[in-house]
């Protein structure tokens, strides 16, 4: 049924408003002792300590439960894109060794909370909207986790929802105002529960908290109410203990969507449109750059006018993508538009939120597979052996890891519908995923080369010494060979007699062979110098006196 909305709002309000924050995290390895194998098992062994909760999605709950939206969004994808959001079930007549294949996606929910309290401004009146909900999402081999936050709300101004856009999702302040308030954010954000009660706020204001962790950990401080949510996941450079830390992987911006109904589309200006579309990246007090590229070319760099058609059988809507925002506009006289189950509302929180949601993840797993090369070249002592030995291992695994992402998560084509297909495209373009996703590949496979030449050329250097020490042996075996290996006879003496002297052969072939594998690069270099004929008898002379005690 379409959602229950007033009707009699002037045109320049928006009549529904949903938002959708998707934020990815960078998930620090577990410690040897943890107590489980993976991050979500962790997380969820930890039931006592906060109100997150695993979920079933629909697909394997209570059959009553399912919705015609949940169907549609399943048909919308291709089979292997199915499988990995939803997992597989095991067929009735299928063999006992093929077991149901779960989803590599585990979805944490929590609801404590229940509105947001903002105030975009100080001393500006404050808006409340409604908690819809919020969820972690942790993906099977990779250290990542997303948070999404959605909200919605009715009858805001245009103005309002832009400036909301705008200030809403970002981790931390950029700057201070004079004043002392924090630049581009909300002036006060407040998760409330149930009763109306604070659970968290903001703390945008408390500037020498956000210098000082910079001061000492030279990484940023995330804002109070943002680290409340998360919890018992734990910024990795603060002093809050947890097993569960995470970074962040981009800029404090967090990738959004927003769904708006308003009246009369196409009565908006194309200023507003482009304000509207590009609101998480143009400030709302500033003039429109109308020389930026951004805006010049705003329809055809970041708009998909497919349904942008005057008539019954296209809704008058819009969809913008930047690749940081996702956003649908449309026509909130048209039952079809805001129809939950089956409509435009529908598609843009089931089938068009994984769209973004899987962009991003492949955004934020490659910045991941390329932040751990870089930690580990940074961590790379190349005199250390322990270092080395290390390297190697975490470059091993790195390079496993990206080729399981690579079969598991990585797609170019989501689906046949040309609509869905062609909003993945466009989000992926503007994030530059196929770019990002050579140039780690690459890394990867000049770490994996750098590896494979390290170990020929142990290698070679272990079959050098080989080398030598068989030469040298078999000067020894055909002499020996040669007087019958009873030059004296040993076999004739007392037993103490054989022993004393199995054991002083025994110390001086060993003392032999150790001194020949000590010298064994020097006996390879004498080697090669033997083997030329253009040198005489002297120089070959020399090069045996240094194989022994000279230098190289």
């Amino acid at each position: 049924m379409p959602e229950t909305i007033s009707a009699d709002q002037d045109d320049g309000h928006v009549r529904l408003f949903h938002a959708s924050l998707i934020w990815p995290l960078q998930l620090e390895p577990l410690s040897s002792d943890a107590s489980g194998g993976r991050h979500w098992e962790v997380f969820g062994a930890q039931k006592d300590g906060h109100p997150w909760r695993r979920i079933d999605d629909e697909f394997t709950d209570d059959p009553s439960h399912f919705k015609e939206r949940h169907y549609r969004e399943f048909v919308s994808f291709l089979p292997y894109v199915q499988r990995f959001l939803y997992g597989e079930g095991r067929s009735r007549h299928g063999a006992p060794e093929d077991p149901a294949g779960d989803s590599p996606m585990r979805v944490f929910r929590r609801k404590d909370i229940v509105r947001l309290r903002l105030t975009l401004r100080k001393g500006q009146a404050p808006i409340e909207l409604e908690i819809v909900h919020v969820d972690l999402y942790f993906f099977h081999d990779l250290d990542l986790v997303q948070l999404n936050v959605e909200v919605r709300g009715e009858n805001l101004p245009l103005d309002q929802v832009r400036d909301v856009l705008f200030r809403f999702g970002r981790a931390y302040p950029s700057g201070w105002e004079e004043g002392g308030d924090g630049l581009h954010n909300v002036y006060l954000a407040e998760w409330l529960d149930a009763d109306g009660q604070v659970i968290a706020k903001s703390d945008a204001a408390h500037r020498d908290k956000y210098l000082g962790f910079v001061c000492q950990h030279r990484s940023p401080c995330i804002s109070e109410h943002w680290a409340c949510l998360l919890r018992p996941l734990v910024l990795a450079h603060s002093d809050e203990i947890g097993e569960l830390r995470y970074r962040l992987i981009e800029y404090h911006r967090m990738p959004v969507m927003a769904f708006l109904a308003v009246n009369q589309p196409r009565k908006l200006s194309r200023e507003d449109w482009v304000r509207t579309g590009l609101s998480t990246m143009l400030h709302p007090n500033e003039a429109l750059p109308v020389n930026e590229p951004a805006v010049v070319e705003f329809e055809k760099r970041y708009c998909q006018d497919r349904f942008w058609t005057d008539s019954a059988a296209g809704p008058n809507t819009r969809f913008v993508c930047t690749g940081n925002a996702f956003l649908v506009i449309g026509d909130a006289a048209s039952p079809f538009f805001s129809d939950s189950e089956r409509g435009v509302l529908a598609q843009f929180r089931h089938q068009y939120f994984l769209v973004f949601l899987i962009s991003h993840l492949h955004r934020a797993s490659l910045l991941v597979f390329s932040e751990v090369l870089v930690d580990a070249v940074n961590d790379l002592d190349i005199h250390n052996e322990v270092s080395v030995r290390r390297f190697k291992r975490r470059i091993r695994a790195n390079f496993e890891t990206f080729l399981r992402f690579t079969h598991r998560y990585w797609f170019h084509e989501l689906s046949e519908r040309p609509h869905v297909q062609a909003m993945f495209r466009l989000c992926s373009n503007h994030l530059r995923n196929d770019e990002l996703y050579v140039d780690v590949r690459d890394e990867i496979r000049e770490m994996s080369l750098y590896l494979d030449s390290d170990s020929q050329r142990r290698q070679s250097n272990t079959v050098v010494r080989l080398t030598v020490i068989t030469i040298l042996g078999l000067i020894a075996t055909v002499t020996t060979g040669y007087f019958g290996m009873n030059i004296i006879a040993f076999a004739e003496g007392t037993l103490g007699e054989r022993l004393l002297h199995g054991l002083v052969a025994t110390g001086v072939f060993t003392a032999f062979v150790l001194f020949a594998i000590s010298r064994s690069k020097r006996l390879s270099d004498f080697l090669e110098t033997l083997s030329d004929e253009k040198l005489g008898f002297t120089a070959k002379l020399r090069a045996f006196l240094a194989a022994l005690w000279g230098k190289r």
